[in-house]
Order: C-alpha cells, then structure tokens, then sequence
C-alpha cells in the first residue's frame, strides 16, 4: 500500500508539473511582453526549469518501490515533501488561496508522506 501511495504521489506530480509549463507556455508567456527579449528568454527558463524539476521528482516517486534501498526511499520522500510543500504553501500564500494548485500539490504531500 505504501508503494501505491508513492507511485500516485510521483504520478499527480508528473501531471501538475506538465500542466504547470503548458499553462504558463500558453496563457501567460503567449500574452505578455517582456523587455528585452534575453529577459524574456531567460524568464520562460526559470519557469520551466521548475516543470523540468517537479517531472524528475514525480519520476523519482514512481521508480522508489524498486530501488530496494530503505535509505533512498526516505531521502527521495523528504526532498518531495519538501520541493512540494515549499511550493504549495508558496502558492496558497500568492494567491491567497484562490487557485487549486496549492490543493495539487498538497495532495502529492500527503501521498508521499503515505509512501514512508
């Protein structure tokens, strides 16, 4: 049971990570402009390096029923719970908690933390 709770958590981490870059690709970066250019770049990058991330820990969450390693399972959980919990509490304080994300990523909290 551990194990299934680990591999939802990785799985709604995956889901909230693409729709985190697609949301931002398509409503946000598609509808402002930022001076100059090389700041807009690096903007988009920024944001997306965090898509980029959220993805490899979900990945990570998946593949940790197999490790066999009690040591890396625990590390892997812990840094979730805490790449997670930074984000969901950043995102319930700016938006006030208005938007589901905070919700998303709570869950996967509580999932991972499930998984121990």
């Amino acid at each position: 049971m551990r194990d299934l709770g680990l591999q939802a958590s990785g799985a709604l981490a995956i889901f909230i990570a693409v729709m985190h870059g697609a949301i931002a690709e398509l409503r946000i970066f598609a509808k402002v402009r930022i001076e100059p250019r090389g700041s807009s770049v690096l903007l988009r990058m920024v944001w997306q390096a965090s898509t980029v991330s959220w993805i490899a820990i979900g990945v990570l969450l998946i593949a940790t029923p197999s490790f066999g390693s009690q040591s890396a399972r625990q590390w892997i959980i812990a840094i979730a719970i805490f790449v997670y919990g930074y984000a969901a509490l950043g995102n319930a304080i700016a938006t006030r908690g208005r938007h589901i994300g905070w919700m998303l990523m709570s869950t996967v909290v509580m999932l991972a933390m499930a998984g121990i």
